[in-house]
Formats: C-alpha cells, sequence, structure tokens
C-alpha cells in the first residue's frame, strides 16, 4: 500500500489532474436526491467540490494524503485516506455514488448494496482500445465492451454509452459511461 501511496502522490505533483467537474457528473446531478454521496478515488476533488457545494455531504476516499489535501476543508466534507483495495463501502448509505477514471471490480457489488433506495451511480472509466489509443497499461485497470452496463444489471439504467474520448493530455482513449438508479 505505501508504495502505491508514494506512486500516487507523485502522479498528482508531476501530472496533476483536471480541475474541472467531470461533465457527465454536471449532466445528470438533477437526477439525484441531495443527502450523502461517495466520490471514489476522489483525487483533489473536483467532482467532491462540486457535489458539497450542491449541499451533498461527501465522503472523499483516496489513497494519496497529497491529493486529500487539496481538497477544501468544509463541514460538507469527510476526507478518508484509505486503500480501496481493502476498504468496504456500507450499506444503504449513498445517494449518490461518483467512480471517475478509476477501476476496482472488488467494488462493483459493494457499489449496488451502498446506494440507497432512489441512490444513483455515476461511472465512468477506460475500456480496451485498439489501434491508436492511450489506455493504462494494465489490464486489469480496463473494462471490456459492455462491461460495465453488465456489472449493474439490477439498477435502473439512465445512461450507458461507450465512446471515444481525449485524456488529460490530449491523448486519444476509450470510455464507458454509466447512470443507474436503484429502484
Amino acid at each position: 500500500m505505501l508504495e502505491d501511496k508514494e506512486r500516487w502522490n507523485k502522479r498528482h505533483i508531476e501530472k496533476p489532474m483536471r480541475t474541472h467537474t467531470e461533465p457527465i457528473v454536471e449532466h445528470y446531478i438533477d437526477e439525484v436526491n441531495i443527502g450523502n454521496a461517495l466520490d471514489i478515488a476522489c483525487g483533489i476533488g473536483r467532482n467532491t467540490h462540486f457535489l458539497a457545494d450542491k449541499g451533498f455531504v461527501v465522503d472523499a476516499v483516496d489513497l494519496s494524503d497529497y491529493a486529500l489535501s487539496k481538497i477544501k476543508n468544509s463541514n460538507n466534507v469527510n476526507k478518508i485516506e484509505t486503500d480501496l483495495d481493502t476498504y468496504n463501502l456500507a450499506v444503504d448509505r449513498y445517494d449518490l455514488i461518483v467512480n471517475i477514471n478509476y477501476l476496482n471490480r472488488r467494488l462493483f457489488p459493494q457499489i449496488k448494496e451502498a446506494l440507497t433506495r432512489g441512490g444513483v451511480v455515476i461511472f465512468e472509466t477506460f475500456i480496451v482500445a485498439h489501434g491508436d489509443f492511450i489506455q493504462p497499461s494494465n489490464p486489469e485497470y480496463l473494462l471490456r465492451e459492455n462491461e460495465l452496463l453488465h456489472a449493474f444489471i439490477g439498477l435502473e439504467i439512465i445512461y450507458y454509452e461507450e465512446r471515444l474520448d481525449i485524456n488529460l493530455r490530449g491523448e486519444k482513449t476509450r470510455v464507458a459511461s454509466l447512470v443507474a438508479r436503484k429502484n
């Protein structure tokens, strides 16, 4: 865990992430009842800040203490420094769960269980691409085609898409996006 933490701290320092809210979060926020939110692998808090400003009480979870230090202190934000490989989500706790550019398949069933009735998950991350695309080198961090959709079967799918995108450095990549509600 310490090695991963050091790697992520270095990455946040040397290659800073975007500071603006992810468009999918902004676009679908009106689908969600304001309440408790979870921002998985929140980084420097670009989505955390947006959610807190909207009135959510946000659990901002990340391994990088450097990234968490960049999140503004607020009564609406609970910073949680932890390894998501071992962290377990509370059951029936969140009205919204946001998971952007992070993949940990172990969390799929936990995300579904952590949502309250009517709760929404907004999930977007990289999928396998062939050809002239940039993607994480470790296949464990890449979704397969339709994998995200299948992982959240049983929820009401509000939006799903697999598409070409541009990463933080202007390189072509592919992402899968999902917005779903627990009924």
